[in-house]
């Protein structure tokens, strides 16, 4: 083992005066079978390095062909492996030199040994939960109604949370927050999601409801509701189609629900555009009104991200376009969306890339990116950077 003497002799050819230096010498040596592999390095922020401390865990998810992400309890993070030219040490026990103090009058060695060695570390980046699989799976089996006499309920394709977990890129809580925005429910401990026929069924019974007792559409009482709609669906259900489709509230010890106008009109549009290619406008709007519960107004301003007006064509359509359907990449976005249209307002595109702006990102950052700006007819439009094939 290296001797004080030796270290100071060392000092003086490198031209080191020992006084410079902390009166600790740490000499370091590595340990029998020592090997990169043996440890990952993870860079972690403030938030993190709390989360671990309070015996919180991180957990990397991914299928075999993914690229891995690691979660929190409520934030997902795209894993990047960072080189460094520095070689990094693991040296249990060793002590930074804030961490040490002077009051040794001479100086002093300490053995060390190396447990291992790394030259690239985990760089962790926050970033969208990735989504789209969820949907995608839980629709291999949606939920019709309950089973009619004689007949056996599909038992296949069933998640519950630990097993959606375990298949979807996402934090717990961002997870739990995608499932009521698609209008997922537990049903005998597993999460699925509703047929949108018997979805758009639920929410007819519903509204049929209000019209026939007089209800206003922002007072309908939930207690009355499930006993006089009982005989047709189950109460469960009931009930989860007022969650879906209003804000519940109480009153008197009495619970309310208040319909959104947006979210019926919505489903409603979205019930009339499923099976056309193209719609006329005017002719759509019709139909769309007719079809509303009266005293409910229809606007185009209530389909953005689900449906594309074209105002360029003559007479004017409209065609079903979900958000939810397209690419979460955002590169493969914009390239269908000047495949679909080759020029666009800023208006029209931004609901069709909002989700995919990141922590501080706007979506006029995206489209300096991704695109390019030009006037058309005294408006702004947005056209792809490059070429696209046909």
């Amino acid at each position: 083992m290296r001797t004080l003497e030796e270290v100071q002799a060392t000092l003086q050819i490198a031209k080191l005066k020992e006084e410079d230096l902390q009166k600790t010498i740490h000499c370091l040596s590595f340990g029998e079978n020592v090997s990169s592999a043996d440890y990952c390095l993870m860079e972690l922020d403030d938030t993190l390095c709390k989360h671990i401390q309070a015996g919180q865990s991180l957990v990397i998810r991914g299928d075999a062909d993914e690229r891995a992400v690691l979660c929190s309890g409520d934030k997902t993070y795209d894993l990047k492996i960072a080189d460094t030219s520095n070689l990094l040490l693991f040296v249990p026990g060793c002590r930074t030199p804030d961490q040490l103090t002077n009051s040794q009058e001479s100086s002093h060695l300490v053995h060390t040994q190396i447990w291992g060695f790394c030259n690239s570390y985990w760089e962790l980046k926050r970033q969208r939960p990735r989504l789209k699989k969820l949907k995608a799976i839980l629709m291999e089996n949606p939920y019709e109604g309950p089973a009619l006499g004689g007949q056996k309920e599909n038992t296949e394709n069933r998640y519950s949370m630990q097993d959606l977990l375990d298949r979807i890129q996402s934090s717990q809580d961002e997870l739990k927050t995608h499932l009521k925005t698609i209008h997922a429910c537990q049903i005998d401990g597993y999460w699925r999601v509703l047929d949108f026929d018997y979805e758009m069924k639920l929410l007819g019974h519903v509204t049929q409801l209000v019209d026939s007792e007089s209800w206003s559409f922002n007072k309908v009482p939930l207690q009355t509701s499930l006993d006089e709609l009982a005989p047709l669906e189950p109460k469960e259900m009931i009930e989860h189609c007022l969650d879906c489709y209003g804000k519940r509230f109480t009153e008197n010890d009495n619970v309310f629900y208040a319909l959104h106008e947006d979210k019926v009109c919505q489903s409603t549009a979205l019930l009339l555009l499923q099976n056309a290619v193209k719609f006329n406008l005017r002719e759509f709007q019709e139909v769309w009104q007719q079809s509303v519960p009266e005293g409910m107004s229809t606007r185009l301003e209530q389909l953005k991200s689900v449906a594309l007006v074209d105002r360029a064509s003559r007479p004017e359509t409209i065609c079903l376009l979900r958000v939810e359907d397209l690419s979460e990449d955002t590169l493969e976005r914009f390239n269908h969306l000047f495949t679909i249209r080759e020029k666009w307002t800023e208006e029209d595109i931004t609901p069709y890339i909002q989700d995919l702006c990141g922590e501080k990102q706007t979506t006029g950052a995206l489209l300096t990116k991704y695109a390019r700006s030009s006037m058309q007819n005294g408006i702004k439009v947005f056209n792809s950077r490059r070429p696209l094939a046909t």
